[in-house]
């Protein structure tokens, strides 16, 4: 039986799919070209990973099937050993398809069992689009800021930081929030330089801005789609969509360099029959 058989079979009887990229910072296929956007780097990242652990399926099922699929290359993933984690810092950033609480709790807890740490540095939120052409506001936020309170209470994070807040929602967020918010990134496609008043607050509340270039929807449910469904033709993904993805990085302290870096992909089926 061919393995993208047997892709359809296990995607037909699963209702949830976590996909972990492994250390992308040695993997030669991305080498080839460079991807152009952080969009199109998930994409190709999705589709690689997928069709080289489809290629491991062996060509005979067991009757019991998986309800989750767990799509990883464990020859591209690097867990963190003990000695050496005190000279790393894990920072993470989480981007929400949907404003569901529980999202961030399970992000949170699969980011530090793949990486076998009990605590990650720093927490970035990405909250999810606003419906409507709504305004975000701190009611949107504040569902989400005390799920990672509660975690930095429970020690699985030290920090906690914020996305795309100008000054006005900061300084909500700040003067509401028991655990201040100790960064807040600014994406300079929107602003070359750095609002004054932004930058004055963050200086006098001590809260670190730093620049990113992700795009406000990471991946589209399109895009998402089309990735699962170049791993493998006869792949029906209509009823796949995307739930969060996390984005981690691995830093060596001293040299600042990137010893790893990687997607964790959680991803569920709509319509389970």
């Amino acid at each position: 039986m061919e393995p993208h058989v047997n892709a359809q079979r296990l995607f037909d009887h699963a209702t949830a799919l976590k996909l972990h990229t492994g250390n992308l910072v040695n993997r030669s296929r991305l080498k080839k070209k460079c991807p152009s956007s952080t969009s199109e780097e998930l994409q190709d990242c999705i589709q690689g990973t997928l069709s080289a652990w489809l290629a491991t399926m062996p060509s005979k099922l067991d009757s019991e099937l998986p309800s989750v699929l767990h799509c990883t290359i464990p020859e591209n993933t690097e867990a963190v050993t003990p000695e050496e984690r005190e000279e790393l810092k894990v920072s993470v950033k989480i981007f929400l398809s949907e404003p569901d609480c529980s999202s961030i709790r399970n992000a949170v807890d699969m980011a530090r069992s793949t990486l076998a740490v009990s605590q990650l540095d720093s927490v970035i939120i990405a909250p999810p689009p606003v419906l409507n052409g709504e305004i975000q506001t701190l009611i949107h936020l504040q569902p989400l800021w005390e799920e990672l309170e509660g975690l930095v209470h429970s020690k699985k994070i030290a920090a906690i930081g914020t996305s795309d807040l100008d000054k006005s929602l900061l300084e909500q967020l700040y003067n509401w929030a028991q655990v201040k918010p100790s960064s807040n990134q600014v994406n300079l496609a929107s602003c070359c330089v750095m609002p004054q008043d932004l930058t004055a607050f963050a200086k006098e509340f001590d809260i670190q801005l730093l620049t990113h270039n992700d795009s406000k929807e990471l991946i589209s449910a399109a895009c998402f789609q089309e990735a699962v469904q170049e791993s493998s033709k006869d792949l029906l993904v209509a009823d796949w969509s995307l739930e969060w993805v996390l984005r981690y990085s691995i830093i060596v302290k001293s040299r600042g360099i990137i010893k790893s870096k990687g997607y964790i992909v959680h991803a569920k089926k709509c319509n389970s029959h």
